[in-house]
């Protein structure tokens, strides 16, 4: 395609040129109303229903600092972030379309290459997460009907792996929707749902606290004692860490979400309201999420407080908050996904321009089809669901997740980038103060990685392969 001063033309004739952008591409029309939607999706997701158990391992104390501290640096890190979509000028600089193009037109090659092995390697894992997670909600609707009518104590067991099925299923046909600029309604959708489940589980976790009373909470987190060594405590704590960095997790998306702004006002004006709507949103709900859960079951807190039956009445409300997770998380995958979809779509294209099958696009009862994208992505879909299948940890795996992400992705890239934009001069107060952080984070995130590997070490000694139930 070319363009011209005032005309672009496209294959199948001429097209006025206030169809396009200044890149050439079709005019980006996404405001900071649907950018913040794509952020509450990509944010508010599975880390939430942990939140309770992190603060019956960290306390009243450690909990809540650690939720705000983690609140308070993705915000900074986004922020400079969005400096970075254009370069070398924030505002009428080149565009980068994508994360790791930020990382290339700043930091070079060789960062370049790093990034894409942390960025990519994270969203296939927390894709393969979603999916258990989104299994593991179905179960439990089936099953929490089970207890209304057997009773608490009856054996309600059930099978993940016909959910994760249903789940992959749904996904190759949503992994067709060609790309981001596309997703803005099932962002929507799904960032209601995730208002929705947050709120039922804080509306259940203050019915509880009214029946019941206040559960058994210390300051510190679950006391030490004959059947929890002080060692136990630490890993436990260590992995609980990783749980709330996850749920933090989305600055390598940021910029994807960017590219769908239209260019009046500058984007990056735009992503910055956007992302502090967002993530201030996203920490309210968050903090009542663990407050309250933690406060209505104490130190027996489960890891997911809506299919661990903390809750098991009213059955119906259960139920509809597991609908809402299944539904956001069905939005959730394909908003981490596309970024993936489009960098395994465009190398192709680059690799093999000649080749019908990866270029062409035909019509399909009003549908555009890419042969190689509909084959690549229902492939992806497949193998993500098996490996789903294979290790289907819940908590461990959501801090392990979380530990890859948070230092690589939402500290240190962003920081890098930003101070080469702006051109800050090493050794003054902000390089030193922005590399103070970034080591801080790094130790953060090693701590957290470790007690999660060990976690998950210890639940591969007992696991099954294709023999996860809920």
């Amino acid at each position: 395609m070319q363009y011209g001063s005032s005309f672009s033309v496209a294959e199948n004739g001429y097209l006025p040129s206030e169809k396009f952008d200044d890149d050439g591409r079709i005019k980006r029309t996404g405001t900071w109303k649907s950018a913040t939607a794509h952020i509450i999706t990509a944010v508010i997701g599975s880390g939430v229903l942990s939140l309770a158990w992190c603060f019956a391992q960290l306390g009243w104390i450690a909990g809540s600092i650690t939720l705000s501290l983690f609140s308070v640096i993705t915000m900074y890190n986004s922020i400079l972030l969005t400096d970075c979509y254009r370069s070398p000028d924030p505002v009428t600089g080149t565009r980068n379309y994508t994360y790791m193009g930020a990382v290339k037109a700043n930091l070079g090659p060789l960062q370049y290459k790093l990034c894409g092995i942390a960025q990519y390697g994270v969203l296939i894992g927390i894709t393969i997460g979603y999916t258990t997670t989104t299994a593991i909600s179905m179960a439990a609707i089936k099953n929490s009907n089970c207890y209304h009518k057997l009773g608490h104590n009856a054996d309600c067991k059930e099978s993940n792996n016909m959910y994760m099925v249903i789940f992959a299923v749904i996904q190759i046909f949503l992994s067709q929707i060609p790309n981001f600029h596309k997703l803005s309604p099932i962002s929507i959708v799904a960032a209601i749902m995730s208002f929705t489940y947050s709120f039922i589980g804080v509306g259940l976790s203050i019915a509880k606290i009214a029946e019941d009373g206040m559960a058994k909470t210390t300051l510190t987190g679950i006391p030490v004692g004959p059947d929890f060594s002080g060692t136990e405590k630490m890993w436990i704590t260590f992995s609980a860490l990783g749980d709330v960095a996850f749920a933090y997790s989305f600055c390598f998306v940021l910029l994807e979400i960017q590219d769908t702004l239209k260019s009046s006002p500058p984007e990056n004006k735009q992503k910055k309201l956007a992302t502090i709507i967002g993530i201030m949103a996203s920490t309210v709900f968050y903090m009542l999420c663990g407050v309250l859960g933690y406060a209505a079951f104490g130190d027996k807190a489960p890891g997911n407080f809506l299919t661990g039956f903390g809750f098991y009445d009213p059955y119906w409300m259960v139920d509809i908050g597991n609908i809402c997770i299944v539904i956001h998380l069905l939005g959730a995958y394909q908003v981490l996904a596309q970024p993936l979809f489009g960098f395994m779509e465009a190398s192709s294209k680059q690799k093999w321009s000649q080749n019908k099958l990866v270029t062409n696009e035909y019509s399909l009862c009003g549908f555009d089809v890419n042969v190689f994208r509909f084959a690549s992505r229902t492939s992806y879909v497949i193998v993500t669901t098996i490996i789903a299948m294979l290790f289907p940890f819940f908590n461990d795996f959501v801090g392990l997740l979380g530990a890859g992400t948070f230092w690589p992705l939402s500290v240190y890239f962003p920081i890098e980038m930003y101070i080469t934009q702006a051109k800050i001069r090493k050794y003054s107060y902000t390089w030193i103060w922005m590399q103070i952080l970034s080591l801080a984070c790094l130790i953060v995130s090693l701590i957290a990685a470790v007690g999660s590997t060990r976690g998950l070490i210890t639940s591969v000694q007992t696991f099954k392969p294709f023999q996860s139930v809920s």
